[in-house]
């Protein structure tokens, strides 16, 4: 009897390349390891850092040959490099990565196995590749984050070190035009305070400034890129600025793998379950997913709780957009204010009535980025 070159199942997965290839990727160091489906052999090494090396080295395994590699801080160069030539390559998710719970040894050989044999029964959840244009235009993005908490922090210094002095500003609200002045009329007692105080407003004032500018990177790249048309959708909605609505854009990606269901238990607003059998415990959201979205979505949503209304800036976002999303934005904006309505008639805490409110804002983004223009 012929022994077939690839095994299948009838009715499950299909692995159709002979050489499946599991790699361990670190910034100095990759652990690959090979599984040869028709004579089970297994191929192991180390490889140094570089995508041409560990391609040189796929190349001499038995093919054709698919590799899998964990999503991490390395990107997804290596993926394009594969794919350029012609190497089927798979990026799991690695919060999806089955994994027996009696394993209790952990080394880089042993996951680069692991990958290859989950590689090979179809096991592995990929993740979504972003093209070099959109990772770049999520870099951008996550810098703005950065620089956000960056500023956020150097504030909290600021008016922590005013308060130990006994100085809080009651002037309204802070970080304003008249907070900043209020701020250089502060002299504090002693050389090293003054000097203190300076340095952090310094910072401030250099974070604020940093921000400002990447907002205008971002503004610009906005009006002018592949993420203008669901942009300009998303911005229907209350809440969902031009850098919401962009960084949402280019943090989801690919709108059309997900659902309106499905969206939000991506971004984790969906409650966590404990059930079995007659027992059905549901506990806080999940927080499982793209953390950034999750926020932009959570402060979008405390937009919907005032009446609902069109002033200048909500109109201003409608012109930009076609008539057919101007009318489902309308919709669900209607729609979210009264849920915040219903909740209040509940007396539903207001943080709770939010994350509600967020989940389904997720939903009515999903339907006004899948439009057609």
């Amino acid at each position: 009897m012929v022994r077939p070159a690839y095994p299948t199942v009838v009715g499950g997965p299909v692995f159709t390349e002979r050489t499946s290839v599991g790699l361990d990727v670190h910034a100095r160091s990759v652990a690959a390891a090979a599984i040869d489906g028709v004579t089970g052999e297994l191929f192991q090494t180390k490889l140094p850092p570089g995508n041409d090396r560990i391609l040189e080295w796929v190349r001499g395994v038995p093919g054709p040959v698919a590799v899998a590699y964990e999503a991490g801080p390395t990107g997804f160069g290596l993926h394009r490099t594969l794919t350029a030539a012609g190497v089927r390559c798979v990026v799991a998710a690695p919060s999806k990565l089955q994994r027996p719970s009696g394993d209790r040894v952990k080394t880089d050989a042993r996951d680069a196995v692991h990958l290859a044999r989950l590689l090979r029964l179809d096991e592995i959840t990929p993740v979504s590749i972003p093209t070099a244009d959109q990772e770049a235009a999520r870099d951008l993005v996550r810098a703005r984050e950065d620089c956000r908490g960056d500023l956020m922090r150097a504030r909290h210094r600021v008016s922590k070190l005013l308060l130990r002095h006994g100085l809080v500003y009651d002037g309204g609200a802070a970080w304003t035009g008249k907070h900043d002045r209020w701020l250089t009329q502060q002299h504090l007692a002693g050389a090293a305070s003054r000097a203190a105080l300076d340095a952090g407003y310094e910072t401030v004032l250099q974070a604020k400034a940093r921000r400002d500018r990447l907002d205008r990177a971002i503004t610009d790249l906005a009006a002018d890129s592949e993420f203008t048309p669901v942009v300009r959708r998303l911005g229907c909605l209350r809440g969902v600025s031009t850098l919401t609505g962009f960084a949402l854009a280019v943090e989801i990606g690919d709108w059309a793998r997900f659902t309106g269901n499905s969206i939000g238990s991506f971004v984790g607003l969906v409650p966590s379950e404990f059930s079995s059998g007659q027992s059905r415990v549901q506990g806080p959201i999940t927080k499982t997913g793209n953390g950034h979205a999750r926020r932009l979505l959570v402060e979008a949503a405390w937009h919907h709780q005032p009446q609902y209304r069109v002033g200048a800036v909500l109109r201003a976002r409608w012109e930009l957009a076609s008539a057919a999303a101007r009318a489902r934005g309308d919709l669900g904006n209607r729609r979210l204010h009264d849920r915040w309505v219903r909740f209040g008639q509940r007396r539903k805490r207001h943080t709770i009535a939010n994350i509600a409110v967020a989940r389904e804002l997720a939903g009515w983004c999903w339907s006004l980025a899948v439009m057609d223009d």
